[in-house]
C-alpha cells in the first residue's frame, strides 16, 4: 500500500530534504518506522529513548489525530495521508 508521509518543513534536512515520501504499510507506525530506517538521523526527533512517538510530535492520517484513533497501531489504507506536525510552543504577547 502506497502511504504518503508529509515531512514538516523543521524536519526535512533530516529527511534528505524531502517534503514527503511514500512509503508501504498497513499502520501509522510500520509507515513512521520505514521512514526513520530509510532516514535514521530522523528517529530521535520524532521518538523517545524508549522508542514511543515524542510528547510533541503530533501526526495524523487525513487529518485525523492518531491520538483519537489506535495510535500508532492506526490502519491505513492505499492513498491515505500521514501528516507529521511538530507542536509549537512560545510566541510574543502584545
Amino acid at each position: 500500500m502506497a502511504i504518503k508521509v508529509i515531512i514538516p518543513t523543521p524536519l526535512r534536512a533530516y529527511a534528505g530534504k524531502r517534503e514527503s515520501l511514500d512509503v508501504n504499510a498497513a499502520t501509522v507506525g510500520e509507515a513512521l518506522a520505514a521512514l526513520t530506517s530509510q532516514y535514521a538521523d530522523l528517529k530521535k526527533h520524532l521518538f523517545a529513548d524508549d522508542g514511543r512517538l515524542r510528547s510533541f510530535v503530533n501526526v495524523y492520517v487525513n487529518e485525523e489525530d492518531i491520538r483519537y484513533l489506535q495510535k500508532d497501531q492506526t490502519h491505513v489504507r492505499d492513498g491515505d495521508t500521514i501528516s507529521i506536525v511538530p507542536s509549537i510552543a512560545g510566541g510574543a504577547m502584545d
